[in-house]
């Protein structure tokens, strides 16, 4: 009996094993999965399955789930014996559902494969898009496009991916550019033209010709010309970015296990890159800056996704495609519309035009400033798409300190050398001293200094140095730009696409308005508006602070202190405990009582000590010989801290505080003398 039990088991364990599902389909309104699987999925891959389900025109595509990626990493980088033909069997289905076959030679079909983690992690892993091509390929699409220059443009740019991500061939340590870009410059340089569109076929060809000499000669490996092969190459490439330094700096700075692993997808390729009736975009349904309730966004024309978030071009705003592309601006308002309501937040989605036809590649709820934040979640409430309660929790505390941030004092900022400006893309003023790489901003900011970190267009690999800095300025990209993505979700400081302005990586340059400025020297940045300054420039309190604090009327009447005042009228309404704060000066307890506080959760007595000179009395008390010299000392000692008691119970007006009398660690008033200082004291107490 107990043997049949046991064979009963084995065999179960076989049927689960055999059912174990490692891929799923989405595309032409079916799908495996939906929105509520993102652990499984990843974010993007449940929000395409989901947009796929309500009828958004999605390319079809599959996901590789993320239990895939965590058998990769704890089996040496192998993968399940039933993976290879579940990607088979769903290539397939995308075939059918796009008319189109993978490395075929007449009609043939070509896949985008991109990272998907649980949570959004904009720019940290990596990304290929038209696999499947090859030199045979690249001109069976040209034949059946009839557009030569498209598959050319194509092939260089899958190159240029597959040789950075799966070939790692990339720029060497110190060099300030790209191999491929400063290939894809000599091409622009000698056909005279100053886009990369510019480039025709025989530019095109040439430039195909060079990627594959760079990737030979610095990896000592040929492109791999079998799309299998790529795409398997994609695959490993995009779960071993999980584990890449910047995704790892990412998550640990955002809390997010490595456990999770991320899924990967696979899609079908659609074209923003085929001619003028074509483009490609990232919007927000709002202002992700602001929270301001309109349609926030850039596209190019020509061009295909990368080329939008990379920061090499300068897209237009969504709003002047009404103008070039009217009946796929139309669309894409009301897809706005539609995926606001059913997600109920904002929303970051990539689109591509494929000869006036509009695809949406993604949707993701959208990073927003702590400003923003704000405003979108009392916005939501009133339009009823969100009641109060999910409103306050979707407002990270942190993100309320970003309304709280000092601002440029006026007159200061007016009376300042302005030298550029850019794209308002993370809001706030900040000063400091100009770097122009991640790890001399890093250092600079291990030793106390004020940071801005400049670069022509950020990459993920600056994400340190962005950390790091207390602002960001870019001369090149849009507001969809990695720069602002990562920027905003910080809460730094940031202007982007400041045109006007140059940087010389190898003199250690910025120049703008007849200004040049060296590494080191300070630079003020304005986010609000995206005004750039040299030098530095005197803070004021910020809007919240002045109206609360300072009690000054024209605070009071701006948006940012009546939306604060709205919030955290509704939390009082609804939150269940009471708040009390940690105070121990009369100015602390005045503050904390102006902002709500209904009581002192704990006055440490010992704090009173650091002000002034009154450490000194301390001191005197501490290294008294005898009683007498004791009660003198503390004599002096009874009248601030009587006046200060006397100060904190006036500002309480009845409100409950504890005080602690005395936790004195004897280091923190004696340890840290010097000898100046022990000379001064010993004079004092004689």
């Amino acid at each position: 009996m107990a043997t049949k039990k046991k064979a009963a088991k084995k065999a179960a364990k076989k049927t689960t094993a055999k059912k174990a599902k490692h891929v799923y389909y989405f595309g032409a309104g079916k799908c495996d999965g939906d929105g509520s699987m993102k652990a499984l999925l990843g974010g993007k891959g449940a929000n395409l399955a989901e947009m796929s389900s309500i009828g958004v025109p999605v390319p079809a595509g599959f996901t590789i789930t993320t239990e895939v990626c965590t058998y990769y990493n704890k089996n040496a980088k192998t993968y399940p014996k039933a993976l290879d033909a579940e990607i088979e069997e769903n290539i397939t289905k995308v075939e059918k559902a796009m008319g189109k076959k993978f490395g075929d030679l007449d009609n043939p079909l070509l896949l985008s494969v991109r990272s998907g983690a649980r949570e959004s992690m904009p720019g940290m892993m990596d990304t290929i898009l038209n696999l499947g091509i090859n030199d045979e390929v690249v001109e069976a699409l040209a034949k059946k496009t009839g557009n030569p220059k498209f598959a050319w443009d194509s092939y260089r740019r899958f190159l240029q991916m597959y040789g950075g991500v799966v070939m790692e061939v990339e720029a060497h340590a110190g060099e300030h550019h790209d191999p491929y870009e400063v290939i894809l410059d000599k091409a622009k340089a000698k056909a005279k033209v100053k886009d990369d569109s510019g480039l025709k076929e025989k530019d095109l060809r040439e430039v195909v010709a060079a990627f594959k000499a760079l990737i030979k000669e610095r990896s000592g490996k040929n492109f791999p010309e079998d799309p299998r092969e790529q795409l398997k190459g994609a695959v490993s490439a995009v779960f071993n970015s999980w584990q890449n330094d910047r995704a790892t700096v990412y998550r640990q700075k955002y809390g997010i296990p490595a456990a999770w692993g991320t899924a990967v997808n696979v899609q079908a390729m659609v074209f923003g890159n085929t001619g003028k009736t074509s483009g490609t975009g990232v919007a927000f349904t709002r202002d992700p800056a602001t929270g301001e309730n309109v349609f926030y966004g850039e596209y190019l024309i020509d061009a295909q996704g990368e080329d939008v978030v990379a920061g090499v071009r300068t897209p237009k705003p969504i709003a002047k495609m009404a103008k070039d592309l009217p009946k796929s601006h139309k669309e894409l308002l009301v897809i706005r519309k539609k995926l606001e309501k059913h997600f109920r937040d904002v929303q970051d989605v990539e689109f591509t035009i494929e000869e006036g036809k509009l695809w949406m590649l993604q949707t993701r709820n959208g990073k927003r400033t702590g400003f923003a934040a704000v405003n979108i979640a009392l916005d939501m409430v009133n339009e009823r798409l969100i009641k109060k309660e999910e409103a306050i929790l979707r407002i990270p505390a942190d993100d309320l300190g970003h309304l709280l941030a000092p601002i440029f004092d006026a007159k200061a900022e007016k009376a300042a050398k302005k030298v550029g400006s850019g794209l308002p893309a993370g809001p706030g003023a900040a000063s400091g001293k100009i770097y122009f790489s991640w790890e001399d901003s890093v250092k600079a900011a291990e030793k106390g200094e004020k940071v801005i970190l400049v670069r022509q267009a950020t990459s993920p690999e600056d994400l340190r140095g962005m950390i790091a800095a207390d602002g960001i300025l870019t001369t090149e990209g849009g507001a969809s730009s990695h720069a602002a993505l990562v920027a905003r979700q910080m809460g730094k400081v940031c202007v982007c696409g400041a045109h006007g302005m140059t940087i010389d990586y190898s003199k250690k340059t910025l120049s703008g308005n007849g200004v040049t400025l060296k590494e080191g020297d300070e630079l003020s940045l304005n986010g609000f508006v995206g005004n750039v300054y040299k030098g530095g420039i005197k803070s004021s309190p910020s809007q919240v602070i002045q109206g609360l604090i300072e009690n000054k009327a024209a605070a009071k009447k701006s948006a940012t202190y009546k939306k604060f005042m709205e919030l955290m009228s509704w939390t009082d309404k609804l939150r269940k405990l009471g708040v009390r704060t940690n105070s121990d000066t009369p100015e602390q307890v005045q503050q904390a009582i102006k902002f709500g506080a209904e009581g002192i959760g704990l006055t440490r007595a010992e704090h009173m000590f650091f002000e002034g000179n009154r450490i000194d009395s301390v001191r005197e008390m501490i290294l008294a010989d005898d009683d007498e010299g004791r009660a003198k000392a503390l004599k002096k000692i009874k009248v601030f801290m009587k006046k200060d008691f006397i100060g904190i119970f006036k500002s309480l007006e009845g409100r409950p505080a504890t005080i602690r009398l005395l936790d004195p660690p004897l280091h923190e008033f004696i340890g840290t003398m010097d000898a100046a200082q022990k000379k001064d004291l010993s004079k004092k107490i004689g």
